[in-house]
């Protein structure tokens, strides 16, 4: 019997028994406790981590052309989804007009358009007494044979022009941050409130990051709420009426381009609106700068 205080020594071959496990794995595991694969997942995981914090819409499949793109990394999706599946990482999604109030993530910023009438409802002014003073930004996806292509606008409210825009085949941050340099390059804006919802694409840190560095100003409505960006909404209805639900469309080239078509052609330079005095967008901005020269 050992003594008292002294540690009960179990021989390997015993405890390896006991435990399901065989002599042979033991000892290769005490030769190298951490094998070279589990180093190499551990260093992707740690990089696959800080692709997903900094644009949090990013599953397994665009982490991994992400990997691939910006850092170099080249590895199979099986493996970046094995991955993601020990993290917990999956894509926070846009918007799906079914889920529930509370399926997003914190806002980074308030809502600086809503206001409290005197019944205590919350509803949102879209109103603005200048270009450049509020833009309004949202996501839309339409359907072609090919898959899907997604596009971001932008809306100053003043004059309801479509002042940027991008278009692609995948809805993630970029897709948001092109529209807003697209945005930012033609009117050259200084203090601008972009109100967006809660979606992923606009509470990404580039995005915010894009603001701020250029002077902007966020604002978030509630987690997809009525009414909290109607006028996008409204914008992107027209857009479905006056190009998607006009034909099936075979690919997205052809889409994209009747997209660009109507919106520079039509909606901003033809599409009279009664909220402007019957003129199209390019009228009602061309007369305001007119004035202010006179």
């Amino acid at each position: 019997m050992a003594a008292t205080g002294a540690p009960i020594r179990v021989p390997v071959t015993v405890a390896c028994r006991v435990l399901g496990l065989s002599p042979q794995g033991y000892y290769k595991w005490l030769k190298d406790p951490v094998s070279r694969r589990d180093w190499d997942d551990a260093h992707l995981l740690d990089v696959m981590l800080d692709v997903h914090s900094d644009d949090a819409t990013l599953g397994y499949r665009f982490i991994t052309d992400e990997l691939g793109d910006e850092h170099g990394i080249h590895v199979g999706e099986n493996r970046v989804h094995r991955l993601c599946r020990i993290a917990g990482i999956s894509a926070s999604h846009h918007k799906t007009r079914t889920s529930k109030a509370g399926a997003t993530g914190p806002a980074p910023h308030d809502d600086l358009l809503a206001v409290i009438d005197k019944h205590g409802v919350v509803r949102h002014e879209f109103v603005a007494d200048g270009p450049n003073k509020v833009w309004l930004w949202d996501i839309s996806e339409h359907p072609t044979r090919e898959g899907k292509l997604y596009i971001c606008a932008i809306k100053d409210v003043w004059s309801n022009k479509i002042v940027g825009y991008s278009i692609d085949t995948r809805m993630k941050s970029s897709l948001a941050m092109a529209a807003m340099r697209n945005a930012i390059a033609l009117r050259s804006p200084d203090g601008t409130i972009c109100h967006s919802d809660r979606g992923g694409q606009f509470r990404a840190k580039n995005v915010q990051r894009l603001l701020a560095n250029n002077g902007l100003v966020g604002s978030m409505g509630r987690s997809y709420g009525a009414g909290d960006n109607a006028s996008m909404e409204s914008f992107f209805a027209l857009l479905q009426k006056n190009v998607l639900n006009t034909r099936r469309w075979d690919t997205r080239e052809d889409l994209r381009l009747e997209m660009v078509r109507w919106i520079e052609t039509k909606y901003n330079r033809r599409r009279r609106q009664r909220g402007l005095g019957k003129l199209a967008p390019v009228e009602f901005e061309m007369i305001y700068r007119t004035a202010i020269a006179a």
